[in-house]
């Protein structure tokens, strides 16, 4: 099966420092994914779909997204 390679898009608020220290993103058609990464450690990706990143992201923007507690469990 031939796999259509991704096309990664840096981030608006990489600010263009010393190195490679940004996020970049990519999307795939099908099935309809997203997928992020660091830009100095390009073969770890993370992959999620459109609507469970833009839960998170509006979890974050409110400040209800998930905070990690010292007993390394999620709420």
């Amino acid at each position: 099966m031939h796999q259509t390679p991704l096309h990664w898009q840096k981030s608006t608020f990489s600010g263009g420092g010393e190195g490679d220290t940004c996020v970049e993103l990519a999307a795939s058609a099908a099935p309809a994914a997203l997928h992020l990464r660091e830009s100095d450690t390009p073969d770890t990706a993370l992959s999620t779909t459109p609507v469970a990143l833009a839960h998170l992201l509006a979890g974050i923007r409110t400040g209800l997204a998930p905070q990690r507690t010292t007993s390394n469990t999620f709420f």
